[in-house]
């Protein structure tokens, strides 16, 4: 079988994603790199409020993480579309919201409202607590959680 082949000395072909280097730089094959994506700060801002974590944040992340639903776990700060969920476990679709006073201001429910209905239209189910309740009652926080993880779980078999 004949493979067309390319003259001697022309420009090997080119490939989406890759661009063809100055030659000599030693990256890749024959000078193609990968193509540089645009910078994601998402990733740094993710970073900056998972050290900054309230107390109930930390509480909360300290039980979530001692709980493996079905081989699937909890990420902190995780970013779905252009926002930040406190905490997600994408593999149930669960988003877990925690608020402080700043969320009863007519402002912060017209964002959470927004924020939940742009998550619900992606399959997550959003649960929202007050910092207060996790501080006060984790164990009725779990409970909770627990239930709709279970939810999540009959719903997918």
């Amino acid at each position: 079988m004949l493979v067309p082949q390319a003259p001697l000395g022309s420009p090997p072909p080119t490939t989406p994603g890759l661009t063809r280097g100055s030659g000599g730089e030693g990256l890749g094959v024959g000078g193609l790199h990968l193509a540089k994506r645009k910078p994601d700060n998402r990733t740094q801002r993710a970073r900056r409020l998972r050290r900054a974590t309230t107390d109930a944040e930390r509480m909360l992340w300290q039980c979530l993480r001692a709980i493996k639903p079905n081989d699937s776990h909890f990420r902190r700060q995780a970013t779905i579309g252009p926002y930040f969920a406190d905490f997600a476990c994408h593999e149930r679709r669960l988003v877990i919201e925690l608020d402080g006073g700043q969320h009863n201001m007519p402002d912060g429910v017209a964002a959470d409202a927004e924020r939940t209905a742009f998550l619900e239209s992606r399959g997550y189910r959003v649960l929202r607590f007050w910092n207060n309740d996790v501080l006060g009652n984790i164990d009725g926080v779990m409970t909770v959680i627990a239930a709709a993880l279970e939810d999540r779980t009959s719903e997918s078999s």
